[in-house]
């Protein structure tokens, strides 16, 4: 999606503020002196030179939007930029932790402060851990944000043969837990699906596997520094760093970490992303 609502609040918030400040600075003062000139004028009647002095003061319609948006503008980019930010889960590439349709919220400051657009860090507050789910701009196309869970840190040797992780090589430890039995990703058969427990060093999580599926996506790679590797839970259904490379440090967005509102499931409202 190439829309850039960051850019767009930007303008909006800076456009609300130029204005209110213009007229603080200049046209405040041309008010207030016109309606004290009306005011002296002993010609009028009094409630006529009230009157005539209330309109001269009130402030042009622009002017008054400017005044009462610019302080919720400011306040949106700020929490967004900032603190949190929302996102809506596209596709099933995550399935089984995050399914089409949540709503989740992203820490903004998990990985280090950004400023908004620019995407320039202005202070580190932290770095991707192994088995985060973190969001973070497309290498092939930044406009594009996609949602992933952190498989390799940067010097780390990642294997993938036969649906088997290794790390360092280190076979990653999977428990079965069945067929997958929850909501299906919409468009998609999910006949065969298993669910697995993995635990990537302490951090254990399910994935999903379609025994059936082999789509050529095996290899090894060493993750170079300041960059990171980047798998989805559905593992024969995700296009991450086993396709496309890897995520450098400058792409970060921020950490994924509860699940909001999932209007075809509400169940899931509250859900912690882990």
């Amino acid at each position: 999606m190439d829309f850039d609502f960051a850019l767009l609040l930007v303008v909006l918030t800076a456009l609300a503020g130029v204005i209110w400040l213009l007229d603080r600075l200049l046209l405040a003062g041309v008010r207030a002196r016109r309606a004290q000139t009306l005011e002296a004028m002993t010609a009028l009647s009094p409630e006529e030179r009230a009157a005539r002095a209330r309109d001269a003061l009130q402030e042009p319609v622009v002017v008054e939007y400017a005044r009462s948006f610019f302080p919720v503008l400011l306040l949106i980019l700020l929490f967004r930029s900032f603190i949190a930010e929302p996102f809506k889960i596209p596709s099933g590439s995550m399935m089984p932790t995050l399914l089409v349709g949540d709503f989740i919220l992203v820490n903004k400051f998990a990985y280090g402060l950004r400023l908004p657009v620019l995407n320039t860090k202005i202070l580190d507050s932290g770095e991707p851990k192994r088995g985060d789910v973190f969001v973070f701009r497309y290498p092939k196309n930044p406009k594009e944000d996609y949602i992933k869970r952190v498989i390799g840190l940067p010097g780390d040797e990642i294997s993938y043969h036969d649906k088997t992780l290794y790390v360092n090589g280190k076979e990653i430890a999977e428990t079965d837990l069945g067929a997958y039995t929850g909501a299906p990703e919409p468009g998609r058969r999910m006949d065969g699906a298993l669910l697995k427990q993995e635990n990537l060093e302490g951090i254990e999580h399910r994935i999903m596997q379609f025994p059936q599926v082999w789509v050529g996506h095996d290899g090894i790679w060493t993750v170079p520094q300041g960059e990171y590797f980047a798998m989805g839970d559905n593992r024969d259904n995700s296009a991450d760093s086993r396709f496309w490379g890897f995520v450098p440090e400058a792409n970060l967005v921020g950490k994924a970490f509860l699940i909001w509102m999932n209007f075809g499931d509400l169940s899931r409202i509250g859900t912690v992303v882990r």
